[in-house]
């Protein structure tokens, strides 16, 4: 039988399918379930602190309502980021980036997904954060905007950048060569790369990171493809066929 390399279980703003999206029960919760890394959201508030939440609005994850951008931290904090998913999350908070990576160990792979640039105050304040976290290694800085991406890597050499998309593309690896920079990581839909895009993508050192994979014929397809690792809202699930493959 052809030995394929295990993937890692990268949670989906934790285990999103079990737990509220982006809060610290949720990251949590995937690490216990096997995750070796975890995908989140950030956002800037309106004093310029980086919060994890994945939409610009508070309005569907919280008690609260409004931009993100135009509220404080302190006033965000104050919300409730859990009981709309469930009684037995009642009083979660919107997480600092600080405090989910006090909560994760180190050597777990944090993937932290840009949502918006913010005029660039965004990479100025992040690129600080990761700088002073000396946990650069453990950090891949994903975002559907890539020139957003490659103004962060050029502006720390160091940052691992990975490339978010939709698109079913004709060469991947050859559309991350056009930025002109090193990229760490691919992050395509899982419906839109192929057994021989991965292949190729691999080939040419890149990480392949599918989103966002939650049924386990898929789980088994990529697996079998060779990618790195597979972005799910339910880290349990994938780690059990992991592990029927490998008993």
């Amino acid at each position: 039988m052809n030995q394929v390399k295990r993937p890692l279980i990268i949670g989906h703003r934790g285990a999103a399918g079990e737990a509220p999206e982006n809060t610290l029960a949720s990251f949590e919760l995937a690490l216990k379930q096997g995750a070796d890394g975890i995908e989140l959201d950030v956002h800037l508030t309106q004093d310029g602190q980086i919060v994890v939440c994945h939409d610009p609005t508070l309005n569907r994850t919280t008690n609260g309502t409004g931009y993100i951008v135009q509220q404080s931290l302190e006033s965000i904090q104050q919300l409730d980021a859990g009981a709309w998913f469930g009684d037995a999350f009642r009083g979660e908070r919107v997480p600092t980036l600080r405090e989910v990576f006090e909560a994760v160990p180190e050597g777990k792979l944090i993937n932290v997904e840009v949502k918006h640039a913010y005029e660039g105050r965004m990479e100025h304040v992040l690129l600080s954060f990761l700088r002073r976290s000396g946990r650069m290694q453990d950090v891949v800085v994903s975002s559907f905007d890539h020139k957003c991406i490659k103004r962060l890597k050029v502006s720390e050499p160091e940052l691992q950048v990975g490339l978010l998309y939709a698109a079913n593309l004709i060469d991947h690896s050859a559309y991350a060569e056009l930025l002109g920079v090193e990229v760490y990581s691919l992050h395509p839909h899982y419906e839109g790369i192929g057994a021989s895009d991965i292949k190729l993508a691999v080939e040419k050192g890149l990480h392949v990171y599918p989103y966002t994979v939650n049924r386990e014929e898929e789980y088994r397809r990529l697996i079998e493809a060779g990618v790195s690792g597979i972005i799910t809202d339910f880290p349990a699930r994938l780690a059990d066929v992991i592990g029927s493959r490998h008993t």
